[in-house]
């Protein structure tokens, strides 16, 4: 009997390590919409995560919840994806507006903007959030672009990509 129960053990135990074992990813979209002149980002960030790492850089107290929210959170984000997701049109630097956010589960989702663009030849784009917390983070970036459709995917080292669309 015991040994059966050792042999039942001994499958069934992978899958609770396998259940333990924590992925660290984000995602985010980016659009362009030509009518508008404007290019659309949406990224997902894991909730947990945005806040360990807000919590280390500014200030620990920080809390990314609906209730009670401090009213220098949105700043903090802002100033942490400036810092992180930087991006080129054409080889010159944009800047994007922090539109808002949302909290979606455990995913907080922030919403991004670059207006005035006028066309684009070329985008390069620099993710690096969280790895400077999390080794093994994952950033994929979904871009419409042209009506062409990419997906990239960002690594600790490998934080810059570059996308030609003449």
């Amino acid at each position: 009997m015991n040994a059966i129960r050792l042999t039942i053990l001994a499958l069934i135990f992978p899958l609770f390590t396998a259940a333990a074992h924590k992925y660290y990813v984000s995602v985010t979209q980016i659009s362009y919409v030509k009518e508008k002149r404007a290019v659309q980002m949406i990224s997902r960030i894991d909730i947990a995560d945005l806040e360990l790492t807000l919590q280390e850089r500014y200030d620990s107290s920080i809390k990314l919840t609906d209730i009670n929210e401090k009213p220098t959170v949105d700043s903090y984000i802002k100033s942490y994806l400036d810092q992180k997701l930087q991006i080129k049109i054409n080889t010159q630097k944009v800047a994007f507006n922090f539109i808002g956010k949302e909290y979606q589960n455990d995913v907080i989702v922030c919403y991004l903007e670059i207006e005035n663009v006028d066309a684009i030849n070329t985008i390069e784009i620099k993710n690096a959030l969280l790895f400077d917390r999390f080794s093994d983070q994952k950033n994929i970036v979904k871009t419409k672009i042209n009506g062409s459709v990419e997906n990239l995917i960002f690594t600790r080292e490998q934080q810059d990509q570059y996308l030609n669309f003449k």
